[in-house]
């Protein structure tokens, strides 16, 4: 017969033993069931954007009711106000609605915060902004955010929309973001707007919706970038930013979307990663964009794209099928193991 073999510490009892697996697997358990709850970095600003953020939202979604423009359920199911329609003359391209859904959440705010605080953009900095009527709601973030950290900020806009953006032509981005400015909700405006579209140019849009877009960007008093080519548009834009920063240094520049002279036609808007780019990735000074010219300028970029992966890397979000609420997600608050009961286990 084959004798089990085995090895056991002397003179410890086999009762002794047990007891010591049994309050490891106790304390394990401890482990996995009461992890802790660590507040992170800059909680209160991050807090106070999101509620601007929120406060924006509601603001836009009044005027939405006011003006008779109906708020799908099956497209916007939380009633954000921030969905826009499949299909209007000022729309540009496709657009995915689900990506649209994830950034109506108002701790996008405190993502970006979260961000520009990494690089040490504070009170008093000046930022660059290129926004998109595609997300107006990462617009809304955008603003709350740098109003919540005291930022001044320079923003130009590509006005059209893809799908579900804000492509209502009675209520661009740039007529929301002034609603916002006379309600005193967010104070920051676009001192500039592009037809958007391809190359920046409003290609693909009919004449009626380059027509549309051009009297919304004059009724709001901003300064058309009237160009025909993307290298043109980028050129411009540089220039905007630069006669509008009249010698202060730009501390970060901030992308919403992928607006053709912003992240340099669908191929630059995959070189930056979604998130903070600290420097230009490799292989990016292949496509010319604003987010690269910054980027080699030594300016950090935010390059909010892919906005569904961003959600769920920060815990953004719907949970058990709510809407999201102000102070959700892992940006505020981070999940982890208890340290003191893992050490338990070691």
């Amino acid at each position: 017969a084959v004798k089990r073999i085995y090895w056991r510490p002397p003179r410890i009892s086999r009762a002794a033993m047990t007891l010591i697996a049994t309050v490891a697997v106790v304390v394990l358990v401890a482990v996995e069931a009461f992890p802790a709850r660590i507040q992170q970095p800059w909680h209160a600003e991050k807090l106070r954007a999101a509620q601007l953020a929120q406060d924006a939202f509601d603001a836009i979604k009044a005027e939405k009711v006011r003006r008779g423009i109906p708020i799908d359920p099956q497209l916007d199911p939380f009633a954000t106000g921030m969905i826009g329609t499949p299909m209007s003359q000022v729309t540009s391209n496709s657009g995915t609605l689900s990506a649209k859904q994830a950034s109506a959440n108002p701790n996008f705010a405190a993502l970006i915060v979260h961000y520009l605080r990494q690089v040490d953009v504070g009170p008093g900095d000046l930022i660059a902004v290129g926004a998109s009527g595609s997300f107006p709601a990462l617009n809304a973030a955008t603003f709350a955010a740098a109003e919540a950290l005291g930022l001044e900020a320079i923003v130009i806009t590509s006005s059209s929309a893809s799908q579900y953006g804000a492509n209502d032509p009675d209520l661009l981005w740039i007529d929301m973001e002034r609603v916002l400015a006379e309600a005193r909700v967010l104070r920051l405006r676009s001192v500039a707007a592009s037809l958007g579209g391809i190359d920046d140019a409003g290609i693909g849009l009919s004449d009626q919706g380059r027509d549309l877009i051009r009297a919304a960007i004059g009724r709001n008093g901003l300064d058309l970038l009237a160009v025909d080519t993307l290298a043109a548009s980028i050129d411009e834009r540089m220039r905007t930013f630069e006669r509008a920063a009249r010698g202060r240094p730009i501390r970060a520049y901030v992308n919403v979307g992928g607006g053709s002279a912003s992240v340099g036609t669908h191929v630059g808007k995959k070189l930056f990663r979604p998130g903070l780019n600290r420097y230009p990735p490799l292989g990016a000074a292949q496509v010319d964009s604003v987010m690269l010219r910054f980027g080699e300028q030594g300016v950090p970029v935010v390059h909010l794209t892919n906005i569904e992966a961003l959600a769920r890397k920060h815990g953004l979000g719907p949970s058990g099928g709510k809407a999201p609420r102000v102070g959700e997600g892992a940006v505020f608050v981070s999940v982890e193991y208890d340290r003191r009961l893992a050490a338990l286990v070691d």
